[in-house]
């Protein structure tokens, strides 16, 4: 399905991203990852032949310039995938930290995509995921670094499908609770809580990304956000109903 097509995903080389980028790599696809990760992503490139990695942190613009430079064939599908949080208000994230956030959640995300099309390496029919959160709808408290970049990418998923119809499909996944920790043991109320009866895996995460890229089965979807969370954001909870209880 995706053998020698060109695919790029920013951080790529743990977690979520290793999971779709793996995805690809056992399609017969030339993965190209950008990654902050010097370590992991050097250890990941030597275990696969079709995989490229770049070292560079996205937050910074020549980091993208360099890295889009270093891409020579058009690409088939983009996945914006890094992101991480510095915390909110109540950790006192500072002015720099909040900032720093939102250019790895949704500056680059925006930036990487404007180089590829002004650089016509954006191939017909392309497609791309931008991963989001199922924290741009609801939150914890602290969250609002991340929250607020989960938001953006979310926004900017549905303004991208609308300036690239016809040269690319543009969506979203907003991932729940999905375990990238390994050999972690989840709780009978860690399962429980999810309507699908257990935690969420990269796999389902890899697995959507693969349909979504696929212009043959989701050919006449883009535009959209998928929400990939066993069902938890559907669930209304209510102190001391089905055993849940408020503790002040």
């Amino acid at each position: 399905m995706y053998k020698n097509k060109q695919i790029i995903i920013t951080g790529g080389c743990n977690g979520i991203g290793r999971a779709i980028a793996e995805a690809f790599l056992a399609q017969g696809a030339k993965v190209s990852v950008i990654d902050i990760d010097k370590e992991a992503g050097e250890e990941f490139a030597g275990a696969f032949e079709n995989l490229c990695f770049f070292c560079g942190d996205i937050a910074e613009k020549t980091a993208l310039e360099s890295f889009v430079n270093s891409i020579k064939s058009p690409v088939d599908c983009v996945i914006n995938n890094a992101c991480l949080s510095a915390g909110g208000v109540l950790s006192d994230c500072s002015y720099g930290r909040f900032e720093y956030v939102q250019k790895v959640g949704v500056t680059a995300p925006y930036y990487i995509v404007s180089l590829l099309l002004s650089r016509k390496l954006l191939a017909k029919g392309a497609s791309i995921i931008n991963v989001s959160s199922t924290r741009a709808f609801q939150s914890q408290a602290d969250t609002e670094s991340y929250s607020a970049a989960k938001g953006g990418i979310t926004a900017l998923t549905h303004a991208l499908a609308v300036s690239l119809a016809g040269k690319a499909r543009v969506n979203s996944i907003s991932p729940g609770w999905i375990e990238t920790g390994k050999g972690i043991k989840h709780s009978k109320e860690d399962k429980s809580q999810h309507p699908a009866g257990r935690v969420g895996m990269p796999k389902d995460i890899s697995e959507t990304v693969l349909f979504l890229c696929d212009n043959e089965k989701a050919g006449f979807i883009t535009g959209q956000n998928f929400i990939i969370d066993g069902g938890m954001s559907s669930q209304m909870i209510y102190h001391g109903d089905k055993g849940w209880t408020l503790k002040n």
